[in-house]
């Protein structure tokens, strides 16, 4: 389980992950090509991944609603560890895990939760924000 920056990169090491570390605790992890990097934060007792997926639609119009209610839907039937939310007026995809109780399948669940939400939904939320008319 890790309990350490060290701990954690061996897990990315291991998982063939390219990574970058920022400052301590703080980590860009890559994706796949043309894919944003992953951001991870150590913050105890937790680990933070976040990937900003772009600016959210403001107003009531029917095409936001639809968009809003896509993303729940996402949520609720395609996500296992990540989730979609608003952070001021970003689209942010992101997860948490435990720090004490991290092991590599965890780890290695989440980043492929972000992965395929990010080959699979955003290129068709994205559309559905252009075509919010």
């Amino acid at each position: 389980m890790a309990r350490t920056t060290e701990e954690l990169e061996a897990y990315l090491q291991k998982l063939e992950r390219r990574f970058e570390r920022l400052d301590e605790g703080t980590y860009l992890i890559a994706g796949a090509p043309n894919q944003p990097p992953i951001a991870l934060r150590v913050a105890p007792p937790v680990i933070v991944l976040q990937v900003p997926i772009g600016p959210a639609p403001e107003g009531e119009s029917p095409p936001v609603a639809r968009l809003f209610r896509r993303l729940l839907e996402l949520n609720g039937n395609d996500l296992l560890h990540a989730s979609y939310s608003l952070e001021g007026k970003q689209i942010v995809l992101g997860a948490a895990l435990e720090l004490d109780n991290l092991d590599l399948n965890e780890i290695e669940a989440v980043l492929a939760d972000v992965d395929i939400a990010l080959a699979e939904h955003v290129p068709a939320l994205r559309e559905m924000v252009q075509d919010k008319g």
